[in-house]
């Protein structure tokens, strides 16, 4: 495409306004204009667009789609409940689009979206952050040259602050889940149990999430995934009992020693090269891992702006290379997927095969 790409972003100050900076990254990235802001809400839309810089600004994103026809559209509103709606009418109008997390709802709204970007070979980007982080491949060159032998089991757990239970899981394991795909490959089933106040969930225990979720339930979760190759993955979150220094993260662990990594664009990561685990009876270090590697002072500086940033650039290179972007529709419908594996395994009471053959959301089919 000659020219700057034309971006608009979609908002709504009501509902989750522009989610975790998926409106203002653009400004960073010299081959995009801003041109357009949609935001029902007219307070909401007269301050991003006047903080923008953008040209035009509309109550309405589908009337903005069709005057403005952007090259890329940023859809920023943290509530899910509209995430289908608005991904659809931009895959339909063939535009590419970078997406805040959770990416929608069940899996019947993944499918859809996947179709409609299969269809009208449109580009979408995931805003997982932790993935574009240039740690990530530091810690799978580490692991494919064998620093920690063979990959056992990932351990995952989410903030388990108030959110503990069903709603970190959907809000904040996605990041996590999002990584045991990238480091262990794809899910063939997985075994899990829900709690709330230490009792297996039925259908009264399930309410309407916060933020447009939808249907969840659990205060406690505990979940088990085979991997390919055999590898076993773990999450677990448990309302109100969160670490401090945070547990929020990712371990790796190996037959020769661990790698933990928490979320976040530049996160904490670091390898203790210990087969025991045990760094009090090895004697063993835990030793930092930075962007140019294990002991090395981290050269960048960086946030989750930053993360969306990079994202961006990448979203748009894999539209002139024409790829998928690094976190695309695939990596976020199969987030969405293992978090459904989580009811679904509950709700039938045994190890359920992935895919999975139900794209309802589990919980509404409780007895």
């Amino acid at each position: 495409m000659a020219g700057k790409y034309r971006v608009a972003v979609v908002g709504d100050s009501d509902c989750g306004g522009y989610g975790h900076g998926i409106d203002n990254c653009w400004l960073e990235i010299p081959a995009t204009q801003i041109v357009a802001v949609a935001d029902p809400v007219e307070s909401g839309r007269a301050d991003r667009v006047q903080a923008l810089g953008a040209e035009q600004g509309f109550a309405d994103y589908r009337e903005m789609l069709d005057t403005v026809k952007p090259d890329i559209v940023g859809i920023g509103p943290r509530w899910v409940d509209q995430r289908h709606e608005m991904i659809m009418a931009v895959a339909e109008r063939g535009i590419h689009m970078y997406v805040e997390k959770p990416f929608c709802r069940n899996l019947q709204e993944a499918d859809d979206i996947v179709a409609a970007c299969e269809k009208h070979d449109v580009k979408l980007g995931i805003a997982h952050q932790t993935r574009y982080s240039p740690k990530i491949q530091v810690i799978r060159d580490l692991i494919e040259d064998g620093e920690i032998g063979h990959v056992l089991e990932l351990r995952g757990r989410g903030k388990e602050d108030g959110r503990g239970g069903g709603e970190d899981l959907w809000v904040l394991g996605t990041h996590i889940l999002n990584l045991v795909h990238v480091f262990a490959g794809e899910p063939n089933w997985c075994s899990a149990r829900v709690l709330q106040d230490g009792i297996p969930v039925t259908k009264e225990h399930v309410y309407d999430g916060n933020e447009g979720i939808g249907p969840l339930a659990g205060d406690n979760i505990n979940a088990m995934w085979g991997m390919d190759g055999g590898v076993t993955a773990h999450f677990a979150t448990h309302r109100d009992r969160a670490g401090n220094p945070r547990r929020f993260g990712l371990q790796i662990l190996g037959s020769k020693g661990i790698i933990e990594i928490v979320a976040g664009y530049l996160p904490l990561a670091n390898i203790l090269k210990d087969p025991s685990w045990s760094p009090i009876r090895s004697g063993q270090q835990w030793e930092p891992i930075s962007s140019a590697g294990v002991g090395q002072p981290e050269p960048l500086q960086g946030d989750n702006h930053d993360g969306n940033v990079v994202a961006c650039r990448d979203l748009i290179q894999a539209i002139e290379e024409d790829r998928l972007p690094e976190g695309n529709v695939y990596e976020a419908r199969m987030a969405v997927e293992m978090i459904a594996s989580v009811f679904e395994s509950h709700r039938t009471g045994c190890i359920v095969p992935m895919p999975l053959e139900n794209r309802q959301n589990p919980l509404t089919l409780l007895n």
